[in-house]
């Protein structure tokens, strides 16, 4: 059993909490990573006992069924995977008068850490839905003198948190004390400004517990000023991992502060995504015969093994998608999932929604 990607759960979550019993019939059981199989086989076997005593025959034959169905996919293994085991099994037809019993097994992308048995209208999904969360997020500051835009990188897209102005004007015509006068009313309310920037910092990223680190992006020298005296507190400050120089301070300033952060952000899932897609399309325009986007083409190279990284849009037909990602896996492509957060995601999925880079050349 292979253990089932981020991508593949969030398709098969979105199958499976499509589907409601005529009764409380769907049975959902959770197996913890290190737990012993058979445990959980001998406690199906007496639910089983228990589930002859249901009143409705209908129901009845369903419960019978579906455990019968899991007890015997359990005894087919000798060991609990290493992240452990969630399991779906029930009449999921939608006519009364036909069956359409299924069961569907899965190792998650993380360890399971509840054990579960669940005999309900719908199946149990909230254990497998808090592992599609994001681990990671990013706090974004761009900022100068007069403006500020705070914003948050999750995953690939970003978010907007707050935009503040300083209200301090540009400049003054008076010369002498009145100047030197101007100049510290302004040095006065730049701090200010600072202040209440780092207020919302704490406010927005404090108890964000996600928060892997901190971006910084403005002119020299407001940015270095902020992060240098220290307006930040402490705990806050130690997550910076960069001061970017840059000139816009509105929200294209996020976008182009995470863009120069790419170095700092190679981990990330946007850079990642954008190094992928750079690859492809720039294949594509110098050296066509090494890169595909129609389906049957890429299904031709996939059934030849020719296909080294195979790239699907989130948005693609699901049908097809599964096919093509059956053929990678059995000739060990890459099989990359591309996002519709970022503009190069949508060009992509506006392309075709598929593309295969090739090992080698078809003849």
């Amino acid at each position: 059993m292979a253990k089932i990607t981020k991508d593949e759960l969030e398709e098969l979550l979105e199958q499976l909490s499509g589907y409601r019993g005529r009764a409380t019939e769907l049975i959902t059981v959770y197996i913890p990573a290190g737990y012993d199989v058979n445990s959980v086989q001998r406690q199906l076997e007496a639910e089983r006992s228990t589930a002859k005593n249901i009143k409705s025959t209908s129901t009845r034959k369903n419960v019978t069924d579906s455990l019968d169905k899991i007890v015997r996919h359990l005894k087919t293994l000798k060991v609990t995977p290493e992240n452990g085991l969630a399991i779906f099994a029930g009449n999921v037809s939608e006519s009364e008068s036909q069956d359409d019993l299924q069961l569907w097994d899965i190792e998650p992308p993380e360890p399971v850490s509840i054990r579960l048995y669940r005999c309900d209208k719908e199946f149990v999904l909230e254990p497998l839905e808090g592992m599609m969360e994001i681990d990671e997020t990013y706090a974004l500051l761009v900022m100068d003198r007069k403006e500020a835009t705070i914003g948050r990188l999750v995953g690939k897209r970003i978010e907007l948190v707050q935009k503040m102005t300083s209200g301090i004007p540009s400049k003054v015509r008076a010369g002498g004390q009145s100047s030197q006068r101007f100049h510290r009313i302004t040095e006065g309310l730049t701090k200010e400004f600072y202040k209440r920037i780092a207020d919302e910092m704490k406010k927005a990223f404090f108890e964000d517990s996600k928060i892997k680190g901190i971006l910084i992006g403005g002119p020299i020298p407001t940015k270095d000023e902020f992060i240098d005296g220290e307006y930040l507190m402490t705990e806050l400050r130690g997550k910076v991992l960069g001061r970017i120089d840059l000139g816009d301070t509105d929200e294209s300033g996020l976008h182009e502060l995470v863009e120069k952060a790419q170095d700092i952000l190679a981990g990330q899932e946007i850079i990642h995504e954008k190094k992928i897609l750079e690859r492809f399309f720039e294949t594509l325009g110098k050296n066509p015969d090494m890169a595909y986007y129609k389906y049957e083409e890429i299904k031709k190279a996939l059934e030849y093994g020719a296909v080294d990284m195979l790239l699907i849009s989130k948005e693609y037909d699901r049908t097809k998608a599964k096919e093509l990602k059956t053929l990678a896996q059995n000739i060990d492509s890459t099989i990359e999932i591309i996002s519709t957060d970022t503009e190069d995601g949508e060009q992509f999925k506006n392309l075709s929604g598929i593309g295969a880079i090739l090992r080698y050349k078809l003849s």
